[in-house]
């Protein structure tokens, strides 16, 4: 899988990739006009790089969204990997606990002890090798050691973002954008060609959706209607992913699954 680097242009730009979809955002936008946007928690403003899934890059971000995006990168990997296991795909589920060891864990290592987080690199690879000999229980047992530590990272996060609402979403946005990227990368000539990536997005956007989830009852005091069409507009990003193991025919194509989460960010963006 290959990091991206690629220019993240914003709603404005997302939105006029799909004709239709554009209608239906420019109506809400108009709508909410009253309320001015609101920047995303540590961000240096419009644009700027993705920076990928290795921790760096991405210098609008401040440390603690950075790391945080980090730690949900690992979350969504290993969300898919674990459905692929359920379903007895071990090979297909191998490279999603690979990627956090080799692909993030090595970004993130020098801020462990910034959030009281011990070091875990020893539990990635414990629980690479149990998927590698496809040891069920010995994987349910380091995987939740490694859990377990993740957890830790959370509890970490909480002491320098008290503001845990809009920090979540805003990890969530993080997160969504990743997964866009992902599946521009699996997608060739109208057809899934890379399904690694194709399962990556898949677990990116689960574990987004899940973040929501996890702060939905503060969202749904702030704005309900909001939060509905948030979850609207999760469901309909949701259907390009509607097997782990990727279909023989594309459901949407890039410029639709764009068209969708911009659609969660203006929804989602009431509450950054």
């Amino acid at each position: 899988m290959k990091t991206s680097r690629r220019t993240w242009l914003g709603l404005g730009a997302a939105i006029l990739i799909d004709a239709a979809a554009s209608k239906v955002i420019a109506a809400d936008a108009h709508k909410h006009a009253a309320a001015p946007a609101k920047p995303v928690p540590g961000s240096g403003g419009e644009g700027g790089e993705v920076g990928g899934e290795r921790g760096g890059a991405k210098a609008e971000l401040k440390p603690s969204l950075r790391f945080a995006r980090a730690i949900a990168f690992i979350r969504g990997h290993l969300l898919v990997g674990d459905e692929l296991i359920r379903q007895g795909q071990w090979n297909a589920a191998l490279p999603h606990f690979l990627h956090p060891l080799e692909e993030i864990y090595g970004g993130i290592a020098g801020d462990l002890a910034t959030y009281g987080v011990r070091p875990f690199e020893s539990a990635l690879r414990a629980l690479v090798q149990t998927v590698r000999a496809r040891k069920l229980e010995a994987y349910d047992g380091a995987r939740a050691l490694v859990a377990e530590r993740l957890a830790t990272a959370d509890a970490g996060l909480a002491k320098v973002e008290p503001d845990r609402v809009p920090f979540t979403v805003a990890v969530a946005l993080e997160v969504l954008k990743q997964a866009t990227e992902e599946y521009r990368e699996a997608v060739e000539r109208g057809r899934i060609a890379k399904a690694v990536e194709y399962q990556d997005a898949r677990g990116f956007v689960w574990h987004a959706e899940a973040l929501i989830e996890s702060v939905s009852t503060e969202l749904a005091a702030k704005d309900a209607e909001a939060l509905a069409k948030t979850r609207t507009a999760l469901t309909t990003l949701k259907a390009a992913w509607p097997t782990a193991v990727p279909p023989k025919k594309l459901v949407k194509d890039v410029s639709a699954v764009m068209g969708d989460v911009a659609r969660v960010e203006l929804y989602a963006g009431n509450f950054l």
